[in-house]
């Protein structure tokens, strides 16, 4: 492979972003190759049936983009061109700093596959979204829309289906899709057997991968030519994992050259389905380091991959897979246990508190005030992954509310 920092080497310069995480480190820009060269050496995939194709690591935008030009320009140079938001990202700031970023480079709208979402659940509601997000970002067009969170296949409905094709026929979107937290499984597979859709955004990882539900609604979608981004890679729970595991699996991955952040995407990007990752990039150091794994030409080895997978095995119990369906039916659909646990997951793993906090508001709050009265013994009994949900629960309500 070309050497891409010839001033430190590769080995010693992931070695520090695991050390440093976003601190300090040797300046990886002075010794760059020519941004031209970086972006061909990019990897793309083909995105489903659209006829377009995507660098392999995206940039997620649920971020103060308005803050981060320069970040946004560093990532087109490194062929970080598959660009992620929502209506809702950072109350609209996330969409008016990418629009600001057009305003000012208006020559690089046709490089990026701009990926916007809505969760206004209804029909006139997408609408007013689409035309807010066009007017934020200062273009004409989406390259791909998503409705937001859907959480049960019976969403994807015809009224959605002919949302869709009327939107593309005048020209606003390029192709639709939806993102998905829950139920995830039988929301792809439910899509897979629509023409309409042309991709999908769900949690995948190292983690998930293996679950035989999982593998087969991949291969569906696959199968029907959707395009499929992997978001959630890193596979961060509710629950802390114990520090021992968590530093093993640090230091066999160091021990060859890599961190064991950049492990988990290498696991996800070794299904050929997964068109890209969608990865929160807030800085330089992240950015470069999701940069390094996707030029790296070094596969995991079934050692890696064994890791990975204990690792999982021994912390199953902290993190929750989204099959919100078992637990909240048998709370009667008291609760709605994926968010909450989702909002956890934003305060405790992604260290996102506001984020996290602002989630958790958007709850009704009858409904909020009820979720430390709920008896989750049944919804524990029936979890396939043994969560302690009362208690994730209280906690929420404790630390969130």
């Amino acid at each position: 492979m070309k050497k891409i920092f010839p001033e430190c080497s590769r080995r010693n310069f992931l070695k520090t972003i695991g050390i440093a995480g976003a601190g300090s480190i040797c300046n990886p820009f002075s010794s760059l190759a020519e941004p031209t060269d970086l972006k061909a050496a990019m990897p793309t995939r083909p995105f489903g049936k659209t006829g377009i194709d995507v660098p392999i690591i995206g940039f997620g935008t649920s971020l103060d983009i308005s803050l981060s030009t320069l970040l946004l320009k560093q990532a087109v140079k490194l062929g970080v061109t598959y660009w992620d938001t929502a209506t809702s990202y950072m109350g609209g700031r996330s969409e008016k700093g990418i629009g600001k970023y057009f305003g000012k480079f208006p020559e690089d709208r046709k490089k990026i596959f701009l990926v916007t979402k809505s969760n206004a659940w209804t029909l006139n509601g997408m609408t007013r979204d689409l035309e807010k997000s066009l007017e934020r970002m200062k273009t004409d067009y989406i390259d791909l829309f998503f409705a937001h969170g859907i959480k049960k296949k019976g969403s994807l409905d015809d009224d959605l289906k002919e949302w869709a094709e009327k939107t593309k026929k005048e020209g606003k979107i390029r192709s639709f899709g939806f993102s998905t937290h829950n139920n995830m499984e039988e929301c792809l597979l439910k899509a897979s057997s629509l023409s309409w859709i042309d991709g999908i955004m769900f949690s995948y990882n190292f983690r998930l991968m293996h679950n035989k539900n999982m593998k087969k609604a991949v291969d569906a979608c696959a199968k029907s030519g959707i395009g499929l981004t992997a978001m959630k890679t890193q596979g961060g729970g509710q629950i802390g994992a114990g520090t021992e595991a968590e530093l093993k699996l640090a230091g066999h991955f160091l021990k060859k050259g890599y961190t064991e952040f950049q492990a988990k995407l290498k696991a996800v990007l070794e299904n050929p389905h997964i068109s890209s990752i969608c990865s929160e990039m807030p800085n330089t150091t992240i950015l470069m380091s999701n940069v390094a794994a996707a030029l790296d030409k070094t596969k995991l080895s079934d050692r890696d991959r064994n890791e990975l997978r204990q690792y999982a095995v021994k912390t199953s119990s902290n993190y929750c897979a989204g099959c919100s369906s078992i637990c909240e039916s048998a709370v009667r659909n008291r609760a709605p246990v994926g968010d909450v646990m989702r909002y956890l997951m934003y305060c405790r793993s992604y260290k996102e508190r506001g984020r996290a906090v602002d989630g958790f508001k958007k709850i009704p709050e009858k409904i909020r005030m009820q979720l430390t009265e709920l008896n989750y013994e049944e919804a524990e009994q029936k979890c396939p992954r043994e969560l302690a949900i009362g208690k994730l629960m209280r906690e929420a309500v404790q630390e969130l509310g």
